[in-house]
């Protein structure tokens, strides 16, 4: 059964429960692609839940995400609205076990990262879409695994920062693989955005990460 809400947007498995996943969006918005990738997440057997971080406004081109962003506060009005969605996720019936994953697209590869050393204890898979936190970060608290797909060709994310974020979470003696898809750009993974979409890539980053996701937490 899927729920539309105001604030976010949760499915659930057919078998009834679940691990959960917390989904974090890309700087559009709470869009129907990720609205649809919950319900994928559903069918394979998570429980999916995606908080709106923006609130309602959902953005189409890289302009009008640019002109948003520039007068949103992003630092003050994502925490208040993804910390009690992950208290949600946690608490809510359908979900298995005590350890719950994430995965962020862009921006929301950002606030993963942030989550994962917010309350290291609770997660145990974090997987990233073409998006990182500058490299940056302490996770000796962490209890996750790490999972990342980037583009080869990617003006937002580069080489040396995916590289040091990788070194950062292998410091800290983090499980991690990151994946580059070469010939890829920013966003290949969204099919609504055809002028970066790759369906191979696509498909190969979703066999990943349901393997990934899988291993990580408790299927039952």
């Amino acid at each position: 059964m899927n729920i539309s809400q105001a604030q976010g947007y949760i499915a659930t498995p057919p078998t009834g429960k679940g691990p959960g996943i917390l989904v974090l969006h890309a700087w559009w918005g709470m869009n129907d692609f990720f609205r649809g990738f919950c319900d994928h997440l559903a069918q394979a057997g998570f429980v999916a839940l995606a908080p709106d971080m923006y609130s309602g406004t959902i953005v189409q081109t890289v302009e009008e995400a640019e002109q948003f962003k520039s007068h949103w506060d992003e630092e003050k009005e994502v925490p208040p609205i993804i910390l009690p969605a992950v208290e949600k996720l946690e608490k809510h019936p359908a979900v298995n076990g005590h350890s719950l994953g994430i995965v962020g697209f862009s921006m929301g590869g950002y606030w993963a990262l942030w989550l994962a050393q917010k309350i290291p204890e609770l997660f145990k898979a974090v997987v990233l879409f073409y998006g990182t936190n500058g490299g940056g970060g302490d996770f000796e608290q962490s209890k996750a695994a790490f999972l990342g797909h980037f583009a080869e060709m990617d003006p937002y994310e580069t080489k040396p920062t995916i590289e040091e974020l990788e070194k950062n979470l292998k410091g800290a003696h983090r499980p991690v693989t990151f994946y580059t898809y070469p010939g890829t750009g920013h966003w290949f993974f969204e099919k609504d955005r055809p002028e970066a979409y790759s369906a191979q890539a696509a498909q190969l980053a979703w066999e990943r990460t349901l393997k990934f996701l899988s291993a990580s937490l408790v299927m039952a």
